[in-house]
């Protein structure tokens, strides 16, 4: 038996591998050690055979919670993930799988690499309205590269997606890439209509140190980017710093930022009604989006979510409430679950890269509906 996380994305530490009953784990925890909860590492064993895996620390990870009802991913050839079987017990996770070739890749939820990173970058610059902007360096030494998709017209509207600020939270950049294909699809009418109308300026990765690292939740220096807006500095969040700075040379109408949520077996949308200067004009483009997004996408609904926060009292350091407030925009955060959609349940794949990629497409319709209302 061998196991390994010396991979992009990997993470876990092995106590013990001498019995394939009990296979002892650890998650490692983010830089700064506030949080642990994202796990990715090969298998290697004897086909045919049966292994339990035991996480021994999941009962003090960051969401416990996330643990419930959750189910492991696990892929042969890294292209196709599928769920096997999961318990949370007595503060363990214990996975158990029947070996089916020589090595497997186990994880939290489907990775998206920092090389398929590149791969996107690569190939969307090949579309004659895509630019590609380096923005800066994060601490690691990556690129932050911004996407701008349009003709730069300067009466047009300006649409600002960001993805995996948490950097464990992957199905964020399956949704970008959805997103991203389908905007550029020269056949689509809901892609040829919204680019009349707007241009688009997209950063599929916000925290690329945190994603090759293998972290959750935070960057090199153990930073949750998504509570530095309000102040972002080149020292401890440049990934934020760069992007802000961008957004005040161009201007922001309409603002998406896409997470996953551990937790909440859904998909639903965080707004900034919280923000001081939320009015009647933010609550109906909200309410106009949120209803197209019903509309476009099955799997999206509004039952279960987040508390919305008192009229005046969002915290002003998270993304989609300092963008709101900033320039005065319809913004809101995505969120997708890890687990599977409650609603729309799928035993065999749970949440997965190609329902998040749907979600992405739908939220074009979603945009297209209110682009024309946003000033």
């Amino acid at each position: 038996m061998r196991i390994t996380d010396n991979f992009d994305g990997g993470n876990i530490e092995v106590i013990s591998i001498e019995n394939k009953d009990n296979i002892e784990l650890n998650i490692r925890p983010d830089e700064g050690g506030e949080f642990y909860q994202w796990f990715n590492f090969r298998f290697q064993g004897q086909v045919g055979s049966e292994y339990t895996f035991n996480i021994l620390n999941a009962g003090t990870s960051s969401y416990v919670k996330g643990w419930e009802g959750y189910d492991a991913v696990a892929s042969y050839d890294r292209d196709n993930w599928f769920r096997v079987p999961t318990e949370f017990k007595d503060g363990k996770l214990t996975i158990k799988l029947d070996l089916q070739c020589d090595a497997i890749q186990i994880a939290y939820f489907a990775p998206y690499s920092y090389e398929r990173h590149l791969d996107l970058l690569s190939s969307v610059q090949l579309h004659p309205e895509v630019s590609l902007e380096h923005l800066g360096l994060t601490l690691d030494g990556r690129d932050m590269t911004l996407v701008k998709v349009g003709d730069g017209d300067a009466s047009k509207k300006n649409i600002w997606i960001t993805a995996r600020q948490h950097p464990g939270e992957t199905m964020a950049e399956w949704t970008i890439e959805g997103l991203l294909h389908r905007l550029l699809d020269q056949n689509c009418p809901t892609s040829k209509s919204l680019l009349d109308k707007a241009n688009f300026y997209i950063v599929p990765n916000m925290n690329p140190d945190g994603s090759v690292r293998g972290h959750l939740r935070t960057n090199a220096v153990g930073v949750n980017l998504n509570r530095e807006w309000q102040s972002p500095s080149l020292e401890k969040s440049p990934e934020v710093y760069y992007v802000t700075e961008k957004m005040k040379q161009v201007g922001v109408d309409l603002f998406y930022d896409v997470h996953g949520d551990e937790g909440l077996p859904y998909v639903f949308l965080a707004g900034a009604e919280g923000v001081p200067n939320y009015d009647e004009r933010l609550a109906n483009l909200q309410a106009d989006f949120v209803s197209a997004l019903q509309m476009a996408s099955a799997d999206f609904q509004t039952e279960f979510g987040y508390d919305k926060d008192e009229p005046g009292q969002a915290n002003l350091t998270v993304a989609s409430n300092w963008v709101a407030h900033t320039f005065d925009c319809l913004s809101n955060t995505l969120e997708m679950p890890f687990k599977d959609n409650d609603n729309l349940p799928d035993p065999f794949m749970g949440w997965s890269p190609e329902r998040s990629v749907y979600v992405g497409e739908a939220s074009l319709l979603a945009m297209l509906a209110v682009v024309d209302k946003l000033r």
